[in-house]
């Protein structure tokens, strides 16, 4: 299993690379220790009529949180796979007028092992992430929930197989 430094550099060319726009707004990974991903962007070219961070640029960071979150599970146990995001909410609770960091924290093990189970066995999962941003004050100012899903792709989950069960009609010849 690589380290999480290691990872986490991965992570950020691939965001880059993969995802144009995260190098647009400046983002970089601030760190990753295994429990919580941390995203940071500047509020420069993130900056709204107001002086402060502008909504989209906030959703974009928190959403790359969840989808780095869920991409570094994957590759923390040797799997590989497509993460999109399937539904979110965003609440804007205080205005953000300084850089900011979006913080993800990697669910329960209970959760994490249900989600590579599924991505195992069926070839799909679904992953329920919460990534947060706070003001200067350390206060809650962006609070985001996402539910992500992950597509295995077939021969590169590591060890384990990955098997698809078709419903009885489609596996008939």
């Amino acid at each position: 299993m690589p380290e999480h430094h290691t990872l986490a550099n991965e992570l950020e060319a691939v965001l880059h690379h993969e995802i144009p726009l995260s190098r647009q707004i400046g983002l970089t990974v601030a760190g990753y220790d295994g429990a919580c991903l941390s995203l940071r962007a500047p509020l420069a070219p993130n900056i709204n009529h107001k002086a402060t961070a502008f909504a989209g640029s906030l959703t974009a960071v928190v959403t790359l949180a969840g989808w780095g979150t869920a991409w570094l599970l994957l590759h923390e146990h040797e799997m590989r796979g497509t993460i999109v995001i399937q539904e979110s909410t965003t609440r804007y609770l205080l205005p953000v007028g300084h850089d900011f960091v979006a913080s993800c924290r990697v669910p329960d093990e209970r959760e994490v092992e249900r989600f590579l189970l599924g991505l195992r066995r069926r070839g799909k999962a679904r992953l329920r992430l919460t990534v947060d941003i706070a003001d200067g004050g350390g206060r809650v100012a962006v609070a985001f929930i996402g539910h992500y899903v992950a597509f295995a792709h077939i021969g590169e989950s590591g060890d384990q197989p990955v098997v698809i069960n078709l419903p009885a009609e489609e596996n008939e010849p």
